[in-house]
């Protein structure tokens, strides 16, 4: 499913414009990503709960030459899903 098809359904759900449910999701968006890139973590009760972790820096290899290389220390983002939305895609209920 595409953002379009999902702000479709919004805009129906909500009885708003594809417009104004767009201009609403994008917000959620920026403000979710404004959160991570700060570092915090933000939890959606019963969806799921995203959180940036830090990954250490460390030697890899080269898999074209087999040369060893440094892997800088980064930053990854971690979803964790939660128990109803396991429920729901394990069971088919809403």
């Amino acid at each position: 499913m595409t953002k379009n098809q999902i702000l479709a359904e919004v805009a129906k759900l909500s009885n708003q414009s594809n417009a104004m449910a767009g201009r609403v999701l994008d917000e959620v968006l920026e403000e979710i990503a404004g959160l991570l890139q700060r570092g915090e973590s933000i939890t959606f009760s019963g969806f799921g709960s995203f959180a940036v972790h830090h990954r250490r820096g460390r030697k890899g290899r080269n898999p074209q030459t087999g040369s060893e290389i440094h892997i800088q220390p980064h930053r990854v983002l971690r979803f964790r899903p939660g128990k109803k939305l396991l429920h729901t895609i394990n069971h088919g209920h809403r």
